[in-house]
């Protein structure tokens, strides 16, 4: 087997920096988004109750136009 190579202290620093901000940065990212989501998870449950309704309406409707009692 090869000895292993020494890394630069340069190169390191590098990659230990920019991991450094990738976590800041997706942390950050998060917090803006975490707001946007829910807004948009709220929006589709509101739209999802609406249309629950109107399918619920719209069985009724129908079971009324088939009744035996015309």
């Amino acid at each position: 087997m090869v000895p292993p190579v020494q890394v630069s202290p340069l190169i390191k620093t590098a990659r230990w920096s920019l991991l450094i901000a990738g976590f800041i940065y997706g942390k950050r990212r998060y917090e803006y988004l975490k707001p946007i989501g829910a807004e948009d998870r709220r929006v589709a449950e509101e739209e999802k109750q609406i249309r629950l309704e109107k399918e619920r309406l719209a069985k009724i409707a129908e079971a009324a136009e088939e009744s035996i009692l015309k």
